[in-house]
C-alpha cells in the first residue's frame, strides 16, 4: 500500500498572507482580527447580555431611582451605583469567559508515527505487518497511570482531562462542559472567569430580589396599607421579583454544583462520566488545595496565537508506511493532467507519440523489462506475458490487447483489475505501479 502526498501546486497561492485564525479548521468565530474567540453559537451570548441588563436597567429606573428619596443621599445613590458597578462587573467576568481560548489544543498537521505494529493484522508470506496507531496509551504522570486517547479529528493522543467537543470541533485541556448560555468551551483557562461569572451573577439577582421587597415594605410604611396593595402600586417590583427568584433556582443552583466539583477536583465531564468517589479519584487534594487549584494558580498561556501568520509546511519526505513507501513524485502525473500539461508518459520520447510512427513506439513496449516483471505479483507477470507473446496481435494494439484509439478495456485486464482489488481488499498481496505499463490515449 502506498501513501502518496498531496500534490504540491505553484499555483495555489502562499498562505503567507493570512493569519491563524482565518485557516482556523475549528468551528469558532473570531472578532477584531482574531482578538476574541467565540464558539459557534456565539449569538446566544446576546441573550445573555440582555437576561442580565434588561432586568437591572428596570431595577435602577423604576425601584432604584424611587429609593434615593427614603434614603439619605449617600445610602441611596450607592444604591443605583452597586447595581450598575455589578452589573458591568459581571458582564466582563461574562466576555472573558466567552471570549478568549479556553485552553484548545492546536491540531497536528499529520498523525504521528506509528509506533507499534498492529498484532490484528495477519501478514502474509513476504509481507511487512500494517504499522497502526493505538487508539489508548498509558502514561504516568505524578505517580498515577492515566490511559489517553487518541483524537482522530484533531490526529493528537488527549492529555489527561481533555476532551474533545463536538460543538467547538477542538480538543479542551480540562474540558469541563460546553456551556450554550455564555457561547463557548468551559476548560482550563476560562473556568475560573465562569464560576465567577456564575457566582456573581446569583448575587446580583438576590440583590435586586431584595431591595424590590425593601421598595415594597417601604410603600407599605408609608401609606399605611397592606403588602397586596402596595404590590399592585409597583407592578415592576413584583416583574423583578418572580424573575430573579425563578434565575436565583437556577444560577444559585449551579454555583453550588460547582462548589461541590471545585472541593472535590472533578469537572462536570467527569463527574457525569466517570463517577468518581472519595478514594477513586486520582486528581484530588483536598479541599483547600483544590480550591487554590482552581483560584490561586496562574493561568496557563494560550498554545495558539491566532493573530500569527500562517507559516507554509515544508513537503513531507519519504517515509516508509505499511510495508510501503511514499514517494513525493507519485502523483505527478494526476496533477499535471489537472494543470493542462503534459502527462508523465508523453515526456519519454518520441517513442510513445500518436504520430507518424506509432507501430514502433508502441510494440517497442511490449517487451516488458525482466526487471520489471520481477517487481509484479505472479498474476500480473502471466497477464502481461499471454499478451506479448499472443500471436498475429495488430501492430497498432497496445502491450494490454487494446487498441490505443479505444477506451475499451479487454476481458483480461478487467479480470486482472478485479483481482488485484480482491487481494488488496484482504490485504494478501502488495500493489505496485512500478511495472505497469503506460500508453498514449487520444487528447
Amino acid at each position: 500500500m502506498y501513501v502518496v502526498p498531496p500534490p504540491q501546486r505553484s499555483d495555489s497561492g502562499s498562505n503567507g498572507d493570512l493569519r491563524v485564525y482565518q485557516t482556523w479548521k475549528g468551528s469558532n468565530i473570531f472578532f477584531l482580527q482574531g482578538r476574541f474567540v467565540f464558539g459557534p453559537d456565539v449569538r446566544s451570548l446576546a441573550l445573555t447580555i440582555c437576561l442580565i441588563a434588561v432586568p437591572v436597567t428596570i431595577f435602577c429606573i423604576f425601584v432604584a431611582r424611587k429609593l434615593i428619596d427614603d434614603f439619605s443621599d449617600s445610602w441611596g445613590v450607592s444604591i443605583v451605583a452597586v447595581a450598575v458597578v455589578f452589573t458591568i462587573y459581571d458582564l466582563i467576568l461574562l466576555l472573558l469567559t466567552s471570549g478568549r481560548d479556553p485552553g484548545i489544543i492546536p491540531r497536528n498537521a499529520h498523525p504521528p508515527e506509528p509506533e507499534a505494529l498492529d498484532g490484528n493484522m495477519d501478514a502474509g508470506a513476504g509481507q511487512t505487518p500494517q504499522l497502526r496507531l493505538p487508539r489508548i496509551k498509558e502514561v504516568e504522570l505524578n505517580g498515577v497511570t492515566f490511559k489517553v486517547k487518541y483524537c482522530d479529528t484533531c490526529m493528537l493522543y488527549r492529555p489527561p482531562r481533555c476532551s474533545h467537543c463536538s460543538i467547538c470541533n477542538n480538543c479542551v485541556e480540562r474540558f469541563d462542559h460546553h456551556c450554550p448560555w455564555v457561547g463557548q468551551c468551559i476548560g482550563m483557562r476560562n473556568y475560573r472567569f465562569f464560576f465567577m461569572f456564575v457566582f456573581s451573577t446569583t448575587l446580583l439577582c438576590i440583590y435586586v430580589f431584595a431591595f424590590c421587597w425593601v421598595y415594597i415594605r417601604k410603600i407599605t410604611d408609608s401609606e399605611h396599607t397592606t403588602t397586596w396593595k402596595a404590590m399592585l402600586k409597583t407592578p415592576a417590583s413584583i416583574v423583578l421579583i418572580i424573575y430573579t427568584f425563578i434565575s436565583m433556582w437556577f444560577v444559585g443552583g449551579l454555583t453550588v454544583f460547582h462548589l461541590y466539583l471545585i472541593s472535590t477536583n472533578q469537572t462536570t465531564y467527569e463527574n457525569f462520566r466517570y463517577r468518581y468517589d472519595r478514594r477513586s479519584n486520582p486528581h484530588n487534594k483536598g479541599v483547600v488545595n483544590n480550591f487554590k487549584e482552581t483560584f490561586c494558580s496562574s493561568i496557563p498561556p494560550s498554545k495558539n496565537d491566532f493573530r500569527a501568520m500562517v507559516q507554509r509546511e515544508p513537503p513531507l519526505p519519504p517515509r516508509s508506511v505499511a510495508g510501503g513507501f511514499m514517494s513525493p513524485n507519485m502523483g505527478k502525473a494526476n496533477d499535471d493532467i489537472e494543470m493542462g500539461r503534459k502527462a508523465v508518459w508523453a515526456d519519454m520520447g518520441p517513442t510513445m507519440s500518436d504520430h507518424g510512427d506509432g507501430k514502433h513506439g508502441n510494440n517497442e513496449r511490449l517487451h516488458v523489462k525482466d526487471g520489471e516483471l520481477g517487481e509484479l505479483s505472479p498474476d500480473i507477470r502471466t497477464t502481461v506475458d499471454e499478451q506479448s507473446d499472443r500471436p498475429g496481435m495488430h501492430p497498432r494494439r497496445s502491450s494490454w490487447g487494446r487498441k490505443s484509439g479505444s477506451w475499451d478495456m479487454s476481458p483480461e485486464v478487467m479480470a486482472l483489475a478485479a483481482r488485484v482489488g480482491e487481494q488488496n481488499q484482504n490485504g494478501g498481496g502488495s500493489s505496485s505501479g512500478s511495472g505497469l505499463v503506460t500508453e498514449n490515449r487520444p487528447t
